[in-house]
Formats: structure tokens, sequence, C-alpha cells
């Protein structure tokens, strides 16, 4: 599957779209645009703009392959939950040190 196909495919899971749904609105067959999205069918201007539309993307847009300022928003906020998670994960360490002293004292008595 080529890159745009993907994106094509991401883009339409991304609205709950089924392939027909799609197709439909591109007036062309359910087989013709599933080759677009398996990269089988090489698409003309036309199309690009006709889909870029239905997606509400300039054709620019959909022909870019990476959006580098989603990815570094991406990356960031992955970075910022794992500082969360490890955090979590202290505090959770913490607590069961607690419990165990807790019962350790409970059961001396």
């Amino acid at each position: 599957m080529n890159a745009l196909g993907k994106k094509i495919r991401l883009l339409r899971h991304q609205k709950g779209w089924s392939q027909e749904d799609v197709a439909k609105r591109l007036d062309i067959s359910i087989p013709a645009f599933s080759k677009i999205e398996t990269g089988i069918t090489d698409v003309n201007l036309s199309r690009l703009n006709q889909i870029s539309k239905l997606f509400n993307l300039s054709v620019v847009q959909l022909l870019s392959t990476s959006d580098m300022e989603e990815d570094k928003e991406a990356i960031n906020e992955l970075a910022e939950l794992t500082k969360k998670l490890q955090s979590r994960e202290t505090e959770v360490i913490e607590l069961q040190k607690k419990v165990i002293d807790l019962y350790e004292q409970l059961h001396k008595k």
C-alpha cells in the first residue's frame, strides 16, 4: 500500500466511514476506491482534488506523508504522559510501602 493510500484509509477510518461510504461520495465503485487505498490505482489531479475536499484538506495536505507539527505535538504529549506515569508509579510504590508497614504494625500487637 502506498503512502497516499494509507493516508486516505486513515482519514476514512477517522471519519468512521466505510469504503462504500467514500466510494458513493466520490461517485465511483467500491472496487475502484479500494484500488486507490491499496495503491493499485494511480490517482489523477482531479481525483486528488475531489478526495482532499471530501476530507476538508488541501491537496498538499493530502499528499504530505507527515505533518511535522502534529508529530512534534504527539512526541511532546507522549513524553509528558510518560513523566506522569512514572510519577504515579512512584506514588503507588510509596503507598504499597505504607500498607506493608501498617500491616506489620497491626500484626505485631
